[in-house]
């Protein structure tokens, strides 16, 4: 099978590490009376980053919103199979679905920090979920900008509007704020669509960083970012799960025919 895109082995070999993080077991999702996904099964590994892709509509997003339970904001949304998180099903009726999204952070297309100050962004988890003492408070907001590269960038102004920063800042900010939680996966849903091609890659850095200490999942849109930031890649088409597999064969040696023909591509 001949691809339009090469692809570098990731920089940390691709290894199964214990248990998956997040399992889909025959997944399926509706709209009202719109299936947007039939029948997933997908393994999201621990300490490594997943890329799903496909072309817009497949169900990308749908899926990603329903490990957090997002979708369910949504009138007449229903769902069958399972989502399990190390295990314990997310759907399950003894799941606190505050504790769930403490856990499970999401960071949107466009960047949506509160009309706040930048501290207070990084603050609001934990003063709902811990209502940490201020010193404690400080601490977490200080190492969350760290973890997120933005400390350098906003320790001077943090009673500033969040709103003031840029766009790739407001996304980074956007994480912070996820990462001030007691977070063990974070999704991501075409985060850097809006953003020049410097902050894009200041997100990409940063993902690969947070993978020593994180699952994370990335809906993208971008190939090529695909293959150069996932270890992992699932394609998605129509709302069924084509294939799935480490990102440097489902690019380079793909067992479907569906897939090489959106990798090249001859549709999407």
């Amino acid at each position: 099978m001949s691809t339009a895109l090469s692809v570098s082995p990731p920089a940390k070999a691709v290894e199964e590490t214990g248990p998956p993080a997040v399992e889909a077991k025959k997944f399926s999702f509706w709209y009202s009376d719109n299936q947007a996904l039939h029948d997933v099964d997908l393994s999201i590994s621990n300490n490594a980053i997943t890329a799903l892709i496909g072309p817009s509509g497949c169900g990308k997003s749908t899926f990603l919103r329903a490990v957090n339970r997002m979708n369910e904001t949504i009138p007449g949304v229903r769902h069958e199979g399972d989502i399990l998180l190390h295990g314990k099903d997310v759907y399950g009726p003894e799941t606190d679905v505050v504790e769930l999204r403490s856990r499970i952070g999401m960071v949107f297309q466009r960047s949506n920090p509160f009309p706040k100050s930048i501290y207070n962004n990084v603050a609001y988890g934990p003063r709902i979920n811990r209502n940490p003492s201020r010193r404690e408070l400080d601490e977490v907001v200080e190492i969350s900008l760290q973890r997120a590269a933005l400390w350098d960038e906003v320790k001077d102004r943090l009673r500033s509007s969040a709103l003031g920063l840029s766009g790739g800042q407001q996304q980074r900010l956007c994480i912070a704020r996820a990462l001030a939680n007691d977070l063990e996966i974070l999704l991501l849903d075409e985060p850097a669509s809006a953003l020049d091609p410097h902050a894009t890659q200041r997100i990409e850095e940063l993902l690969f960083t947070l993978k020593s200490e994180l699952s994370i999942v990335i809906v993208t849109h971008n190939l090529q970012q695909a293959g150069r930031l996932s270890d992992y890649t699932a394609f998605f088409y129509l709302g069924r799960l084509v294939e799935s597999g480490p990102t440097e064969i489902i690019f380079t040696r793909p067992g479907e025919e569906r897939t090489e023909a959106y990798i090249t591509g001859r549709f999407g």
